[in-house]
């Protein structure tokens, strides 16, 4: 056996957890326009009460048909479902403007096949318009599940089986594997997220992140778990164990990013829904890792001299992230890319050091 090196992760310097050890030289500087502007891109980015109301109105049809086929199985019909909950945006209270779409996973006792999901989508339509039959819906198969849609709003249902039915799961015949996962891990993300991230400002640092995620291509491999992940962090987790303002915590997310919280060898934030210490970046490639970190410290320094405008789409355009600035004299010009692919080597000339330094690489992502 050969011998390994401890995994020894480094923690990021985070001015909020050490900030007692650094006294301050000057006062703080007003930053209630900042404050402001999250505020108001907040309601900018809230649903409108008729999206929510539409998103509302199909996600409860929808469960209450799905409810009674659990307790009364309708005759004849073979797909057995266990349990059904709400996950995603909708159920959190962090939907966005312009996209009322609510997520259901759908736990069945059977087996998911591509014929029982489309049984299952057509018969929570049929019985929807049994009750109401002016109601015109839309259902439309994919490879997680099914959607069903009005004209109004959507409702995403992903399907998935018991976990001891995994072991009995065909790729030929049944949903994917790494898809009905997921779906489980949904069910336990949204379960932890009731559980703890209920206070309003985690919502109003969700909804500006997700949108930088849209606006700044550099952030876009922040998935929405990562997002929600980092802004409970960073509001709740300080010396303190207060939660900050929307304004401090926003500064935190970009310092933390940018001073390499999502690198390889990082404490991170370990993820409170997986086992073995796993952390949610993990899932990021090495690439994607690195494009985060080099667009945030752009962002952070565009941030320092007052841009927060541009970064919140107030003023101006993404080129910030991308192209050189001036701010009052101040040239910030943008972090450049630290990762370097490595080349691809012709089979059959790998050398014994280049196949321990891949298998290094891989032990390294899987931390």
């Amino acid at each position: 056996m050969r011998w390994r090196a401890p995994f020894i992760p480094h923690v990021p310097f985070d001015m909020i957890q050490c900030e007692a050890a650094f006294q301050r030289v000057k006062p703080m500087p007003d930053d209630q326009p900042l404050f402001d502007e999250l505020i108001k891109k907040n309601g900018e980015l809230s649903p409108t009460p008729l999206e929510q109301s539409s998103v509302l109105s199909l996600v409860t049809k929808i469960s209450t048909v799905l409810d009674e086929i659990i307790v009364a199985p309708p005759t004849g019909f073979d797909v057995v479902v266990e349990q059904v909950r709400q996950v995603g945006s909708h159920k959190k209270g962090t939907m966005m403007n312009g996209s009322p779409v609510a997520d259901l996973v759908v736990i069945l006792k059977t087996l998911p096949t591509t014929e029982a999901v489309s049984k299952l989508g057509n018969k929570v339509v049929e019985k929807i318009k049994e009750k109401e039959p002016k109601e015109i819906l839309t259902m439309l198969s994919n490879e997680a599940g099914c959607e069903i849609s009005s004209s109004e709003a959507t409702v995403k249902i992903m399907v998935t089986t018991i976990p001891p039915n995994l072991k009995k799961i065909d790729p030929a015949m049944h949903l994917p594997m790494k898809i009905m996962k997921s779906s489980l891990a949904a069910v336990r993300h949204a379960r932890w997220f009731e559980e703890n991230a209920q206070h309003s400002s985690i919502k109003v640092l969700i909804r500006v992140l997700k949108y930088m995620r849209t606006r700044f291509e550099g952030l876009e491999p922040l998935n929405p778990w990562i997002i929600d992940l980092l802004s409970h962090y960073a509001i709740i987790n300080n010396p303190p164990r207060k939660p900050l303002a929307i304004n401090l915590a926003f500064r935190r997310c970009l310092s933390l990013l940018a001073s390499g919280f999502f690198l390889p060898r990082s404490m991170g934030i370990i993820d409170p829904c997986e086992g073995n210490g796993m952390r949610a970046h993990c899932t990021l490639t090495l690439e994607q890792q690195d494009q985060v970190a080099y667009t945030a410290q752009t962002l952070l320094r565009v941030l320092s001299h007052g841009g927060y405008k541009q970064i919140l789409g107030t003023e101006g355009n993404a080129s910030i992230a991308t192209e050189m600035s001036v701010w009052d004299g101040v040239v910030v010009t943008p972090s450049e890319k630290a990762y370097e692919a490595p080349a691809e080597t012709p089979k059959g000339e790998e050398g014994e050091g280049e196949g321990e330094e891949e298998e290094g690489m891989e032990s390294l992502e899987s931390q």
